[in-house]
This record gives structure tokens, sequence and C-alpha cells, in this order.
């Protein structure tokens, strides 16, 4: 949005402005001085959720989410309509019992009743307020329309609500219950009998709620007391009936005596094992060669006394031989290998065989006496393990139905004792539940501040503001272009000047610029038209253009009065101005010599014109024709041609963009043109094609707003 708009618009109605407001807080004024004062009253009651002298556990810690939460419920407890709804008979109630010492004038409706009627009606509203009756519209069907009354004596649900507050405030213990209206009686008076009634309901319902749960939990608790005892009984018979006294300790006990024999079993197998094995091992070596225990082998022995034969016949050879020396190489060298032969076999036979033959047979006859104990004890772990095994078995479906029975009474017994902490936790919140009490009753008190200044400057602020508001909205939903960057916006292209509005239709060019009074309008203008003739010769300048057209989106956007002005602006410069446009009422003259009766079609035909002085102006026809209907293409362009020789510039007055078939036909002959928007006017649909047409014209320049205020 535009702001300079919005200003713009708001200083137009400024005095519409200025008046609605101030006659808006006059009016206010004279009203508020009708209002009647406002008393207020307020009551408080405590709960006991947050004080801790009144908690009979007072180190319990309090849980901030619930106390809220009850809190919320106890305020919309306050004003729920049953509790309106007492309210309302002990209003009505009250009025009808003190006719001189009511709240509020009776209404037209109660003074028509006679006393018995209107005892009658009091009467039927105690009656209601005994029974706790909702008050709905379906009891205005009777005799007498009670919903009807209580509106009328302005008593209803919905009167009352308007004026009443009820509300915890931050982390105090109190509900706070505030009531405003013109008597300070009525206002006290409501907020201790809410107060009152309300504590008095609450208690009633609690207790009862209270004692309908204790009746059903006792009943639950007796029921489950019953069950467990049921369970128990079964439990003990059967331990009675089957000799049982702990059957898990007894079969534990018999099961770890099995362990014990099995275990013992074992170890008397491994020795048998291992005593078997260790005989085999030294009966082996007993029966085998080895050295330690049989000495050298059967060979080296044979082998010495083979030597000591062969020796003992060299000894006789070597005698009878008659002592040879070859006899005693052969008797020296048997000598040396039987000694070598014996030293080794004494170095093989060290340990003393005998020696260790006699430990092996030792060995054997302890290993075998133990290996006949291990076979005797494994006769008697057998027999034991039988008994135990037979015990065990016959325990064993004994403890199936104890495991049932027992598991059975182990479930009662905790369902019975769930049972029983509910019971005491109900009976505990009932001792220890809400304690509620009126600690400051509402009083009659002096009036509230009067809030006629507020409503006065309300009543003016917000009228100026909805002035202010239907003017924003009026320049929001407005769609018009006042200004030169709404119109480059709106049409995606450049806008080359704007012209002000000056207001007299019949001034023409020359008046505006002989002009030497003090016209503010006249000078702006001028100034204008010399910064569109410098933007427009510089554009045509760069290709030495000549013809320029005019034309634009609307008719009457002032396009003729552009062009006649544009052409006495560029004849000041010197410069020779053909002016081919529609006739103006007030014609050009004197110092510019203008030939106002040539015709721009008398042309085309004779090729003939007259110039005079600086400024020549031709006239189209009035009849709207199609230039291409008078002449071929070709000739027109030739005229311009000639045209264009004898001119600095040739301005055309094209008609407007809504005359399409026209304006293009003189499009063909231009070679700059400008298009000219008219100030506070719109863009439709349907022209948003025409402004796409100009722009894709090769020598458009731009636009211009004209007529700007």
């Amino acid at each position: 949005m535009d702001f300079k708009s919005f200003l713009q618009h708001a200083n137009r109605n400024k005095w519409l402005i200025i008046g609605i407001p101030v006659a808006v807080i006059v009016i206010t004024f004279f009203l508020v001085n009708r209002l009647p004062k406002q008393y207020e009253s307020e009551a408080q009651v405590s709960t006991g959720l947050l004080d801790p002298s009144k908690k009979v556990i007072s180190n319990e810690t309090v849980d901030w989410f619930t106390t809220n939460q009850q809190f919320s419920n106890l305020v919309e407890k306050f004003t729920m309509k049953k509790m309106m709804d007492i309210l309302t008979y002990k209003l009505i109630i009250h009025d009808l019992e003190n006719q001189k010492t009511s709240f509020k004038p009776y209404p037209e409706l109660v003074e028509n009743w006679s006393q018995t009627e209107r005892q009658q009606v009091l009467d039927l509203f105690k009656a209601r307020l005994a029974a706790k009756a909702v008050l709905t519209l379906d009891d205005d069907k009777g005799k007498y329309p009670f919903y009807t009354i209580a509106e009328t004596m302005g008593y209803s649900e919905e009167d009352l609500n308007k004026h009443l507050d009820v509300s915890h405030s931050g982390n105090s213990d109190l509900i706070t219950v505030k009531y405003l209206s013109e008597s300070p009686v009525l206002s006290a008076y409501v907020v201790n009998t809410l107060s009152s009634e309300f504590i008095s309901n609450y208690s009633t319902d609690v207790t009862l709620n209270q004692n309908s749960s204790a009746r059903i939990l006792d009943s639950l608790l007796q029921g489950k007391k019953t069950q467990m005892d049921l369970k128990n009984e079964q439990l003990s018979k059967f331990r009675k009936t089957k000799g049982v006294l702990n059957l898990t300790e007894q079969s534990a006990t018999v099961y770890n005596q099995i362990s014990l024999y099995e275990s013992q079993r074992a170890e008397a197998m491994r020795v048998i094992q291992s005593n078997g094995g260790a005989i085999a091992t030294i009966e082996s070596k007993l029966r085998g060669s080895d050295k330690y225990i049989n000495g050298s082998s059967r060979a080296d022995n044979r082998e010495i006394i083979d030597l000591k034969r062969r020796l003992q016949l060299a000894n006789n050879a070597f005698i009878d031989g008659g002592f040879k020396p070859s006899d005693q190489r052969r008797i020296d060298s048997l000598n040396r290998i039987l000694s070598s032969r014996s030293a080794v076999n004494a170095d093989e036979n060290v340990i003393n065989t005998a020696s260790s033959k006699q430990d092996l047979v030792q060995q054997k006859l302890a290993l075998e006496i133990a290996l006949q104990q291990a076979r005797s004890s494994i006769r008697s772990i057998d027999s034991e393990l039988s008994v135990l095994r037979s015990r065990y078995s016959g325990m064993v479906p004994f403890d199936a139905d104890i495991q049932n029975y027992e598991r059975d009474a182990e479930l009662a017994t905790k369902d019975y004792m769930a049972a029983l902490d509910r019971f005491n936790l109900a009976k505990t919140d009932q001792k220890l539940g809400l304690n509620l009490k009126i600690e400051q009753v509402g009083l009659p008190g002096n009036p509230k501040p009067s809030k006629k200044v507020l409503y006065v400057a309300g009543s003016g602020i917000g009228s100026l503001s909805l002035c202010l508001g239907f003017i924003f909205l009026l320049v929001v939903a407005n769609t018009s272009i006042t200004n030169a960057k709404q119109l480059e916006a709106a049409t995606q292209s450049v806008a080359i000047g704007s012209l002000n509005s000056i207001g007299n239709k019949e001034v023409n060019p020359r008046d505006i610029w002989n002009d030497k009074s003090d016209n503010d309008k006249f000078t702006v203008y001028k100034e204008q038209i010399r910064s569109l003739r410098f933007e427009i010769f510089n554009q045509m300048e760069l290709d030495q253009s000549k013809i320029l057209g005019i034309t634009s989106l609307k008719a009457k956007a002032g396009k003729t009065f552009i062009a006649y002005s544009l052409a006495y602006a560029f004849a000041l410069t010197g410069k020779k101005v053909l002016l081919i446009a529609d006739e103006q009422s007030k014609q050009l003259s004197d110092e510019t010599g203008l030939v106002t009766s040539q015709s721009f079609h008398s042309f085309l035909v004779k090729k003939e014109f007259h110039t005079e002085d600086l400024i020549t102006v031709m006239n189209k026809s009035s009849e709207r024709n199609s230039l291409l209907e008078i002449q071929n293409v070709v000739s027109l362009r030739n005229g311009f041609d000639v045209l264009k020789k004898e001119f600095d510039y040739i301005i055309i007055d094209i008609n407007s963009l809504a005359d399409v078939n026209i304006s293009k036909e003189w499009l063909l002959f231009t070679e700059k043109n400008i298009a000219v928007f008219e100030h506070n006017t719109s863009i439709s649909d349907q022209e948003q094609g025409l402004v796409r047409y100009i722009k894709e014209q090769p020598g458009f320049l731009g636009w211009i707003l004209n007529k700007v205020v």
C-alpha cells in the first residue's frame, strides 16, 4: 500500500475523521452519565489443600499438578448450573418474602399477581429449592412460567454469570467469589449465599460418595477375605491328610542326599578305574624288559660270555703255539673289547633291579586291596540311592498338588491385602479430605471507581480507528494509479514524465507560456512540459527520428492537449513542427503563425501544404476514417517522407488504443511513440492486452501520467 496515498485520502476527509469521533464522544458522555453505580462484594473460601495448619499430616508433600486440577474442579463446580439455579431460587424467594427490602423492584409480571398468587409462587419456588430442581425452558409450560419469572426479575443463570467471578489466585489456599451489581446488599448476599450453599452441597455430595464407596469396598473386602480363608483351609487340610509338614524342605533334603551319594558313587567308580589301570601297568613292567627292573638285556649278557670264551681259546692257543706275538695281540684285543662291554653293562645297571621289583609288587598288592574296597562300597551306595530315589518319587505327586494349593492361597492373600489397602486409603481420604470454610464473608462496600472516562476515551479512540480503518480499506481496495511509480509497476515499463492538472478546459498552450500571474499550476505545468520535451528530444536525436506519435490507453486522457503543448514547446526552441491532431476548440494563432485551415487528408491527395513560422497544424478527419482506405502504404510513406524534409518534428495525435484499428494504422508510420495515462484511473483486465501491444512497439519511449492532482 502507498502510505502517501493513504495520507492524501486522510487529508481530503480530515473533517469527517475529526467530526465523527467528536460526535461519538459527546453521545457516549451523555449515555455514561446515566449509568448506575456498581458495587462489588468479595467472599473467600478456604479449601485446606495448601494450608499446613489444616492438614493432619503436616509433612505431606504437595503434588502441584493434582492440586491445580482440584482447584479447577472446585471453581467449575461453583458456577455449574445446579449451583446457579439454587442461587436463583434463593434470590427470588428473598424478594417475594420481603417486598420492602427486595434487591430489585418487582417487574410488571410480579406486580400483577395477587397476594394469593404471590404466595403460591413463593411456595412453589421453595419446593423447587428443597428438591434442587434444575431450571429449564420446560418450566414455562405450567401455570406459572418459572423460567420467565427468573429472567424478568434479573436472576436467571445468564444474568448472574455476567457479573459473577469465581477464581483461584496464585498458590493460595483460597477461592475468591466476587459479584458486581447495582446494590451493595445484593452483591454481599450473592457471594455469601453462593459460598455457603456450595460448601453445604459439596460436603453432602462428598459424604454420599465416600459412604457409597466405603460400602462397595467393604463388600469387596469381605469377599476377598472369605476367598483367602477358603484357600488357606484347603492347603492346611491337604498337609494334614498327606502328612506333609514342609514338602519343599523335605524334598530338598532328600534331593541333596541323592546328590551326595551319587557323587560318592562317581568317586568310587573313578577309584576302580584308576586302580585297575595302575595294576595293569605294574604287571606289564614286571613282565617286560625294563632295564630299571630286569637289568641288562640277554643279548648283552650272551655277548660278554661269548667274548670270555673266545679269550680262553686265545690264551690256550698262545700257550700251545709257543707264545707267538700275533696270539698275544689277539689276546690283548679281546681283553680290550671285554673290558669295554663290561663297563657299558655296569653303567646301564646302576639301579638295583631287585629292589625295584619288590616295590612294584608291594604297590600292586595295595592297589588290589583298594580296588576291592571300592567295588564293595559301590554296592552299599547303590542300595542307599535306591531307597532315596524311591522316597523322592513318592513326594513328586504331592509337590504338584501342594504347589497349586499354595499358589491359590498366596493369590487370595494378595487380593485381600490389596483390597484392605484400598479400604484403609478410602477411610484415610474420608478423614483427611477437603475442609471447606468461609474465611471471609462478603460485605457491602463502596461503589467501584467510575469508568466513564475510559468509556468516553474508548469510544473516541474506537471511532477514530474505525474511520482510519475505513479509509485504509478504501486505499487498499482502490486499484487506481496515482503516481509514476504505480504506473511503472502496473505497465511494467518506464514512465518518462507526469503532468499536473491545470483545471481550465478552455486554456491553450500560448496562454500557459505567456501567463505572468502567480498561477502555480501553470508554472508547474511548464516545468513538466520542458522536462518531457528534454526526454523526447534526447531519444529522437539518438537515431535522427522525426515522427512522434502520442496515444493513450483510454479516450479523454488529455493526449490532444499534450500534443499541442509539446508542439508549442518544441517551437520555442526554434524547431519547425508539424502537428497532425484533432481540432481544438480554441486554435493557436498570432505569434506562432499557425495555418489552421489545412487538412491532412487533403495533403495526402494533393501533396500540397502551407507553412508559416514554426508550427503547422493539420487536422485529422473527424469521420474516423481508416488511413489505408484513403491511400496505400507506399503512398502514405512517400507523403511522410515529403513532410520529414520540410519539418524538424512531426507530432501525431493518434487515436486512443481503444480505437485499436485506427491507432494501429497510425503507429505504422511513427518512429517514436509515447502513451498518455490519466491520473486516478485503473487498468482493467481487457486493457492489459493494449498495454502489452504498445510496449511491443519498436519506438515506444514510455508513459506520461496526466492530470495529476
